[in-house]
């Protein structure tokens, strides 16, 4: 299995938002009425047994009168004023014909489709705090870069200002640095208020609102593109969840298909009651016992339409397993050639840092000997700040294009 690697602040954050964020929460509720379905159709295949007590006052009864003796004739009663019943009863299904069965499996597809929701939005919450996380890094990296820019305009002002004294430079020149400072503090701005809404997003997702790394330091296992297919298909939460999908919607067919099957039910009960001749008003011992049973003729083809429904359903869950794999295949692809392009600009890019490092500290040594203008240090400058910025942005992309790939291949990083 596969496994990526990153820094322990980060799978620290990852496992907290499992505990924090309010829609696993959410999720885990389903989970739980999940099994609590499941344990409520196992429990079909136990008898039921019920007791019950009755009281009822009738009036009029039938009764006759009935001779004795030579003119002498007694009231008989069929049936009691006051009728007492007391029992307990239990009825238990003999034979279902795979009913029952069929019915605890469905449930139990539907509890193991509700564990492989929650660990595939556990995945994407886990890659969402990953994102979050590595662009906090990128945006306090790209302050800092804006920050030393700032910083060298700073000191070519002083160095105008000094020349501007001494008569060796124009006033516009003060105007335009002063500008391009005052462009530059903006940018740092724009960086700074995108740091604050990562960091609060941060928040949402985990309670936390700060991290203490500043590196780009996540890695992955290197494999061939069907080793990371074949992992996604036994690793990866999304194919689990479609997989389920598909066992669930088999499990459904099955369950409606054995509604057209007969039950046989069997049925006891015992107890005490009056109303019995000779002595109608004695509560006497009696007892019941027998089978039922009970066949769907006709139901005005319901059950038909509802079988014909699920093997819908299933067909489609099949069809998308299908497309998913077809979806993976693609998206590794091009997690892969974003991976190798990445860092083959990372490549390009040292060069040209290093070249627009040598030029800038060429052209400030011109400036100060009058050779070179401050346009030229301004040009100098911009070049080594979009080098070395794009530097970094690979660096991120590179570091995403990982993630991505990991949460495809169903690489556990947490």
């Amino acid at each position: 299995m596969l496994q990526a690697q990153n820094a322990n602040e980060l799978k620290t954050l990852i496992n907290e938002s499992f505990g924090y964020f309010p829609k696993l929460q959410e999720l885990q509720q389903i989970q739980y009425i999940a099994e609590g379905k499941l344990k409520s159709t196992q429990s079909a295949q136990m008898p039921t047994v019920a007791g019950s007590v009755a009281y009822s006052y009738i009036d009029p009864i039938g009764q006759v009168n009935f001779p004795v003796a030579p003119g002498v004739t007694k009231v008989l009663q069929f049936q009691p004023n006051n009728n007492l019943n007391a029992s307990v009863a239990a009825n238990y299904v003999l034979l279902d014909f795979g009913r029952l069965h069929a019915a605890v499996q469905k449930s139990k597809e539907e509890l193991k489709y509700s564990k492989h929701t929650i660990d595939y939005n556990k995945t994407q919450l886990a890659a969402q705090v990953a994102g979050i996380y590595y662009y906090i890094i990128y945006l306090k990296k790209a302050i800092y870069i804006q920050d030393s820019v700032i910083s060298y305009f700073r000191e070519n002002k002083h160095l105008i200002e000094s020349k501007l004294r001494n008569g060796d430079a124009l006033m516009v020149d003060l105007y335009n640095i002063q500008a391009t400072i005052d462009s530059e503090l903006n940018r740092k701005v724009d960086l700074e208020n995108a740091l604050q809404k990562q960091l609060n997003l941060l928040e949402y997702t985990t309670g936390k609102n700060s991290i203490e790394q500043n590196n780009f330091n996540f890695e992955f296992t290197k494999a061939k593109f069907e080793d990371y297919l074949k992992n996604a298909e036994t690793q990866n939460s999304e194919f689990a969840l479609a997989k389920s999908k598909v066992l669930q919607a088999q499990s459904d067919l099955s369950f409606n298909k054995r509604q057209l099957t007969p039950t046989l039910n069997a049925t006891a009960a015992a107890g005490f009651r009056n109303g019995y001749q000779p002595d109608i008003f004695q509560n006497r011992f009696n007892y019941l016992a027998g089978v039922s049973l009970n066949v769907p003729i006709y139901t005005g083809g319901k059950l038909n339409a509802q079988v014909f429904m699920a093997n819908q359903s299933l067909k489609q869950a099949e069809f998308g397993l299908r497309s998913l794999n077809n979806t993976f295949r693609k998206d590794i692809k091009q997690a892969l050639i974003d991976i190798e392009s990445n860092e083959a600009r990372l490549v390009n890019c040292e060069s040209q840092v290093q070249s627009a490092q040598s030029l800038l500290l060429l052209t400030q040594s011109r400036y100060k000997n009058g050779v070179a203008t401050y346009l030229d240090i301004t040009y100098a400058a911009n070049g080594l700040q979009r080098a070395v910025l794009a530097r970094l942005q690979y660096e991120y992309q590179l570091c995403m294009a990982k993630i991505e790939l990991a949460r495809l291949s169903g690489q556990v990083y947490w």
